[in-house]
């Protein structure tokens, strides 16, 4: 395959390269199996710096932009091993950074970055809503010097592994407030003090394990103070996060498109059959060489949204479409991957199966490609709106 086009990013994929072969295709089988969660390898990311990669250095952080932290989820996905159950992390951090106080980040992003904190829990989808994120129910309610939170959240990852949640609550209601994006206000929840006092858990099982949870509030108390921002602007502060996480869950899809291109490529040359490996017929080699191009493509689109971002710009359109493209490009290559690899694909062994689940979640999470394409259709095409 070719050169990386970023050589500036070179020195940071190596070194995650070599902390991802200390957690090789056998831990994640053994994981998924019993559907247990990561904590040796989010550790090692933790303690090389890599899950703090955004925070500024005066917290303790790398400081480093959205690139660095694309490239090292990128590189982790393609390596083999699994981003999400710490991604959450990285694109949490720029609501913080952007609209916490100064008394905020020097509580939190210190201990964040050395670990002691971890902050991987993004409480905002709910059983009822979905990505409507307007039409959430959950209420945060102003008593004295606290907030009392009631409501539901359904598919919050890694509750059960994260100290920290930032949580969207309405604090107006919705019949009351001036637009049905506003009244929604954003808040940092201390999980651990918060469990068996107006907060619970209970995992959900599906076919990745990603950890997802729903999450009750029943009278949680959330001091004041933890408000971010000011009151009734959350969705604001969550939609200017967005781009962020799709950029990086984006580059995570790159990553896997990068993986599964490798194992075709590599069992394509080695597996004969009728005295003759199977790469050679155009049959096989066609959707490989397709979905390479379409991650090269993304891969592009990837890169211009963080580039971007990083000059201060909204990358809506970027980020939106660097998701729906790398999506789409990663499971082409899980698509040509399974199909190359035959019967075998579908063996634990070969880790083919396990990343083809986990990859397929990206078409529906953290936003589905048809929301994507309404979004464009809408806001950047200017056709009437379809919703």
């Amino acid at each position: 395959m070719a050169d990386e086009p970023d050589d500036s990013l070179a020195e940071i994929r190596e070194e995650v390269r070599k902390l991802c072969a200390r957690f090789p295709g056998e831990y994640w089988r053994k994981l998924d199996t019993v559907r247990g969660y990561p904590t040796e390898f989010v550790q090692a990311l933790t303690e090389a710096g890599y899950l703090s990669v955004l925070i500024p250095e005066e917290y303790g952080g790398s400081g480093l932009g959205l690139s660095a932290a694309a490239a090292i989820l990128e590189t982790v996905q393609e390596e083999g091993c699994n981003g999400a159950a710490c991604h959450a992390q990285m694109y949490i951090m720029g609501t913080i950074l952007r609209h916490g106080s100064e008394e905020q980040k020097r509580r939190y992003l210190p201990k964040i970055a050395s670990g002691e904190l971890r902050l991987q829990a993004f409480g905002v989808t709910e059983p009822t809503s979905g990505t409507d994120t307007t039409a959430l129910r959950t209420t945060a309610r102003r008593e004295g010097g606290h907030y009392v939170v009631n409501g539901q959240k359904i598919w919050t990852s890694r509750a059960e592994h994260s100290d920290l949640m930032l949580l969207l609550a309405r604090t107006t209601p919705k019949d009351q407030a001036a637009k049905k994006t506003a009244g929604l206000s954003t808040f940092i929840v201390e999980m651990r003090d918060a469990l068996g006092n107006g907060l619970s858990i209970r995992p959900i099982r599906s076919m990745m394990n990603h950890n997802s949870c729903e999450v009750f509030f029943d009278g949680l108390k959330v001091p004041a103070e933890n408000l971010l921002g000011q009151e009734g602007q959350g969705f604001r502060y969550i939609l200017d996060g967005m781009n962020a996480e799709r950029l990086l869950i984006a580059a995570e899809c790159i990553g896997d498109a990068k993986w599964f291109t490798k194992r075709s490529v590599a069992y394509a040359k080695e597996r004969t059959v009728f005295g003759r490996p199977i790469g050679q017929n155009q049959g096989v080699q066609f959707p490989i060489a397709r979905a390479y191009a379409q991650m090269r493509a993304a891969e592009l689109m990837v890169r211009e949204g963080c580039r971007l971002f990083e000059a201060g710009r909204t990358p809506g359109e970027q980020a939106n479409m660097a998701k729906l493209l790398a999506a789409e490009a990663s499971w082409a290559a899980a698509e040509a991957c399974i199909q190359t690899h035959g019967g075998f694909g579908f063996a634990e062994e070969y880790d083919v199966e396990r990343k083809f689940r986990e990859t397929r979640l990206y078409q529906v999470a953290p936003i589905s490609t048809n929301l994507i394409l309404a979004y464009l259709s809408e806001h950047v095409l200017g056709l009437p709106r379809s919703y």
